[in-house]
């Protein structure tokens, strides 16, 4: 929660300093760049060593950058390059850490609780992810940007003390003399020739390219449609916390039935709609329900995805296959987020979530049809814990 808590402030940050809706956009792109690059060789070497290795490694670098940023902040010296270079920075370790910790899960809780494993810490990945923003539009409201990147440096010492509480029986690494090419090939092999992951690495694709941008597209929303300012932000982000909230227990819950890839491609289609609604609203009221239904959506589809990609998949295959899901999930975001960008200057900021769905709805419907007969057997199966992938 608390890279997103920098995240949303740096937005905030940057909208405040250049008022350019392109600008806050290469921003996001400046965070996720280096995911789109590195991801894929990065699920290569996790493979090889102890997470819990790299995991130390990871949290100690973002320890640095956010003592760095809250330094620059405090000290009032704070420019735009320099929020950008951190933003890089932030980006290649992420791209180590998070898929880390998503093929971590298997050697913490073991194949028998893997189901629940994978529920439980999607749930607060995806949770993460998108309350934290709301987190953030709270502690702007009530003390400042600055206080933001200081509660996010504190947060990693916490995270460090309980990385080196887990002590593991069985450490899985599979040292390897192929060449990082042909183990990225392997597992982009994999994925491919699966047909369910492959079906859900299409959706994510698009979903989460264009159905992610809130951090790019709601402090401009708030600003030029609603005319507000950090206060509305933080509501609406607060807005998306609460349905993220509620998809959260509800997914605990519904995690014992394995698999719904009916209700998956239900709330994948449903984000996309719900945010090309935003073109009618112009009320705060209106905006907050639809953000609540598009964050209890958001919340669902990447529990889902993360589920898909985690299950029935070969443990010395799991860093680089998860490093897939890491790179759809955010590597994507450079794109929505400069396409966004792009637009509500071009236009306003009432276009960037209607851009966005429309889009979306546009490039799925090809998607779906196209591997229609998998589509029908995901809405007629309401519980596949026990399936396999269609090969």
């Amino acid at each position: 929660m608390g890279t997103w808590v920098q995240r949303t402030a740096q937005t905030w940050l940057v909208y405040q300093m250049t008022q350019s809706a392109f600008l806050v956009g290469l921003l996001s792109a400046c965070q996720f760049i280096p995911i789109l690059l590195l991801t894929l060789p990065a699920g290569s070497i996790i493979d090889r060593y102890p997470k819990r290795r790299i995991l130390l490694i990871t949290q100690l670098g973002f320890l640095a950058l956010g003592a760095a940023m809250t330094a620059i902040v405090y000290l009032k010296i704070v420019q735009y390059w320099q929020v950008l270079l951190i933003a890089v920075a932030y980006g290649v370790l992420q791209s180590f850490d998070t898929p880390t910790r998503q093929s971590f899960v298997v050697e913490l809780v073991g194949q028998k609780d893997l189901m629940n494993g994978i529920s439980l810490n999607s749930t607060v990945f995806n949770l993460a992810k998108i309350a934290g923003p709301s987190l953030a539009g709270v502690l702007m409201v009530q003390f400042s940007v600055g206080f933001c990147f200081l509660i996010n440096t504190i947060s990693y010492i916490a995270v460090l003390i309980g990385i080196l509480m887990i002590h593991q029986k069985e450490v899985l690494a599979t040292p390897s003399r192929k060449r990082i090419v042909s183990d990225v090939k392997e597992g982009l092999s994999y994925v491919w020739n699966h047909a369910n992951i492959r079906l859900s690495a299409e959706l994510m694709l698009i979903v989460c390219t264009l159905n992610y941008n809130n951090n790019v597209i709601i402090p401009v929303f708030a600003k030029s449609v609603l005319h507000s300012g950090a206060q509305t932000y933080a509501n609406l982000l607060s807005a998306t916390g609460v349905g993220s909230l509620i998809a959260a227990f509800l997914m605990s819950y519904m995690s014992r039935f394995g698999l719904q890839r009916n209700i998956y491609l239900i709330v994948g289609v449903g984000t996309a709609a719900l945010q090309s609604l935003m073109l009618f609203v112009h009320t705060f009221t209106s905006a907050a329900i639809i953000m609540v239904l598009v964050g209890f959506c958001n919340m669902i589809f990447l529990n889902q995805s993360n589920a898909s990609f985690q299950f029935s998949i070969p443990n010395e295959l799991r860093g680089r296959i998860m490093s897939v899901y890491v790179l759809l999930n955010q590597g994507s975001t450079p794109i929505g987020s400069i396409y966004s960008g792009g637009i509500m200057d071009a236009f306003s900021g009432m276009w960037g979530f209607p851009s966005c769905g429309i889009l979306a709805l546009v490039l799925l419907v090809p998607v779906l049809i196209g591997n229609h007969k998998m589509v029908g057997q995901w809405l007629h199966t309401e519980r596949q814990n026990n399936s396999k992938d269609v090969v």
